[in-house]
Formats: structure tokens, sequence, C-alpha cells
């Protein structure tokens, strides 16, 4: 599955430098005025995109692979953890962010890096006193994947600046040459390159695959998104690798950090609608503060499904919330210029000069640290009303935030795992399993004392 350690000083620089290789040989556009300037390849200026270092007592690393069908893929989980104890890791706060699901948008990574920058006190948050932030830190898990889709990254470090799927494979073949007379005079290495293609977005359980009848405008835009939900749903080894993170980590906060455009999406994608009644209220009410202290009410919130201008089917984001049972399941996207050319896909995914770059990292910073301390102040409630509500029954924090603060009549909901419709059914046939042997001692019994009666009897003479 992977591997976890502890991080020390001097494997910091190196842990990092593998999230950001991909830096070291990109080419941005930086500080030009004109599109043709923007269009230009220069190196890297590492001033914007940089390197990071973590302390070794806050932060683990965690690197998760898997395969399907000779196509392989990896990603690296970073913990945050403060004042760590390990009993008391189930008790706090658990948040997940994902970043660089799609390939193209560097700026998502960027951010990741800087959290994890600010995570380690290696920068510092302007006007925000860090007493206060460590405060809310200490009653946190946070779990940061920088960079989800490694492989279709590597695309776009070769020039594929429009790419947002995952991956291809790449397998070479030895192959003989038939020359007549000489047989077996030449050998060729052939390179054979199968796609893959998929969009991680678009590969999870929740409506997958369906297809919206769209109009002229809305084809336009899908076209450009290039949209492939995979085989079937988590065909990709990147989804399986996010799905067993949640299930395993249980997050009370989700959060897929996209760019193109400046929103905070809830649920739902796949339709025009948010979820009814307290759930909604509530994540409406966290985004909309958001919006309004810490990204000067630019944002679009709402549901993805009912702002975008389509439906999209087989969302992470849905799948958090519906079949995760995630009680806050939202997607951010933190940056687009609408008037970027459409082939010129960095431009209009990503900030190219440094007064855009920092203030993107900025702003989106405060509005995570504020997202924690809300979390936090929502827990404190809810634990709050247990203690007042029965001095008896304690009801865990896990049950207040999937179940009371949800008022969701099922934890599990309509839509449940496989996995939990056979743990469902092995009860049923365990049920019924005990009932037939009952009635068959009952009978074996009876049989028994039919047949001893005669004995008795002749005995008894």
């Amino acid at each position: 599955m992977g591997f976890r350690r502890r991080l020390n000083p001097l494997s910091n620089l190196l842990i990092f430098a593998s999230v950001v290789l991909f830096a070291n040989r990109f080419s941005f556009a930086y500080g030009k005025s004109n599109e043709t300037q923007a269009l230009a390849i220069t190196p890297i200026n590492h001033d914007l995109y940089h390197t990071s270092h973590e302390r070794d007592n806050l932060l683990e690393i965690e690197k998760i692979s898997g395969t399907n069908k000779g196509y392989k893929a990896e990603i690296t989980v970073i913990t945050y953890s403060g004042n760590r104890k390990e009993s008391d890791d189930r008790a706090k706060l658990r948040i997940l962010l994902t970043f660089g699901q799609h390939a193209r948008e560097l700026i998502t990574t960027e951010l990741a890096l800087r959290l994890l920058s600010i995570l380690s006190e290696e920068e510092f948050l302007p006007n925000m006193d860090r007493s206060s932030l460590n405060r809310t830190l200490d009653r946190l898990v946070i779990k940061i994947v920088p960079m989800e889709n490694l492989n279709g990254r590597k695309l776009v470090e070769d020039g594929e600046l429009c790419e947002r799927r995952n991956g291809i494979i790449i397998n070479d073949f030895d192959c003989k040459i038939d020359t007549g007379y000489h047989k077996n005079a030449k050998c060729l290495k052939v390179k054979f390159l199968s796609g893959r293609g998929v969009d991680l977005n678009r590969n999870w359980s929740v409506d997958w695959g369906k297809k919206e009848k769209v109009s002229f405008n809305q084809f336009l835009i899908m076209i450009h998104t290039k949209e492939n939900p995979g085989t079937a749903p988590f065909s990709e080894p990147e989804t399986q690798i996010m799905r067993k993170l949640s299930v395993s980590f249980e997050p009370h906060i989700w959060v897929n950090v996209h760019s193109g455009m400046e929103a905070l999406f809830m649920p739902y994608d796949h339709k025009n609608t948010t979820p009814a009644g307290i759930p909604s209220q509530i994540m409406k009410s966290m985004l909309e503060e958001l919006n309004h202290f810490h990204l000067k009410d630019h944002c679009l919130i709402g549901s993805g499904g009912g702002s975008v201008g389509y439906l999209a089917h087989g969302t992470a984001t849905d799948y958090m919330y519906d079949v995760a049972r995630v009680p806050m399941a939202f997607t951010f996207e933190i940056y687009g210029d609408p008037k970027a050319s459409s082939r010129d896909c960095f431009k209009m995914f990503n900030p190219i000069d440094i007064t855009s770059f920092n203030g993107v990292l900025n702003d989106w910073s405060a509005a995570f640290f504020q997202m924690f301390s809300i979390g936090v102040q929502q827990m404190d409630g809810l634990q709050t009303k247990a203690i007042a509500s029965s001095f008896d029954n304690w009801i865990s924090i896990d049950d207040y935030l999937n179940g009371y603060l949800m008022h969701r009549k099922s934890r599990y909901g309509k839509k449940m795992e496989v996995l939990d419709l056979g743990l469902q059914e092995i009860r049923t046939y365990f049920r019924l399993f005990l009932l037939s042997s009952v009635l068959l001692l009952f009978m074996f019994c009876s049989r028994i004392s039919k047949s001893t009666r005669p004995i008795v009897s002749a005995m008894a003479l």
C-alpha cells in the first residue's frame, strides 16, 4: 500500500523537491503585458514557483501507489497534526484537501505548498495571530494531497499545456525484422503508446458515465474540457487511492481544489440543486463568510451543476458527500482569467505575474485557515450541545458531524458501497441461519423424544 515515516530535517528538502521537481523543467510567462509575451517560454522563476520545507515534528509523509493493466500511479499524502498525540487524533476535526487533480492547473499545487509552508511555520499569514492560529491547529488533523495527478502533470511539463487528464502507458517492444537472406539481422525497439486520458474528476461512482443533452455552447465547453470518465467507476489507480484514503481517514471536511474560475461550490455537480435543509444552510453560510472576508466577494457560491453551465457526472465531491458521507464537501475554484484565449491554457488557469500569483496564494491561504477556524467553532458548539443534552449518553463528534449536524435519516443514506450492501446481506443470512438452526434443533429433539417413549415403557414393565 505504501509507507509512512517521520520527516527529519535532512529529508524535508528531498520530499518537497520530489513534489515540485516538475517545476524545474516547466516554463512560465512572467510579468508580461501582451498576449505574445505571455506565451513566451522562459525558465521558471523560483521566487514564484518555489520549493518548501517542513518542521519534522508536525508533518508526516506517506506515498501510496496503485496499478491497473500496466499503468502505475503514485500519490503523496502529507499529514499535519498539531500537538500530536496518536490517541487524540480521532477526537480532532479531520480535514482532507486535494490539489492538482487536473494536470494543467498548476496554481493549485502551489497553494498546497503555501499551506504546508504556513503549517510548518516557514511562512506566516499577514494580519493573523500565530498563537491563536496554533490553538485552532491543535484541534485538527489535516491530510493534504499536493498533486493528485502526477502522470498528467508530466504531460503538461512536456508541453501539453491544455491537458487535464491522467497519463499514458509506454510499452517497449523488441521486434525482429526478416530481411530475406539475413534473418534476424536487425532488431528495433519500438515504443507503443497506450492512452489513458481519463478525467479523474469524472471517474467516481455517483452518476458515472451519464451523458447530458446539451446546447451547442455547452457542447463546446465539454469539448474543451476533454471529458473521459474511464471504462468504469474507479478504473484509475488515482481515484482508487483517493477513495481508500477517504474510507480510512473519514474526514469531516473535504475540499477539491481547482482553477479555471473563482467559485466556492458545494454539492451537487450532477444536478442543478443543493442539498436540502440544514446541510445546505451550514455549508452555504461557511462559504459566504469565506467569500466576504477573504475573497472580496469575487466567487460564485452554490452547486457546481447550477453554476458552471453544464452538469458534471462522476465527480469526487458528489461521491464524498453522497457515498462517503463527508458532512461538508466542497470544490474550490481559486483562479481563472476569462480574457485569456482558449488556446492559451496556461494563462487561462494560472496567474503569470508575481502580483496575481501572490494575491491568489495569500487570499486563499487566509480563506483556508478561516475555514479551519469555523470548523473548530462548529465542533465546539456541537460538543456543548452533546454535554447539555445528556450527561449519561455521550455522543461522539463523529456522530454529531455525520448525523445530528446533517439531519440525515441514515449516516449511510440511499447510496452505499458494495461492501456495505454485502455486509447487510451477510447479517440477514446469519439471522436466517440462526433461525433455521433453532428450528432444526427443535425438530431433532422432538424426534428423539418420540422414539424413546416405547423403550421407557418396556423398562418399566
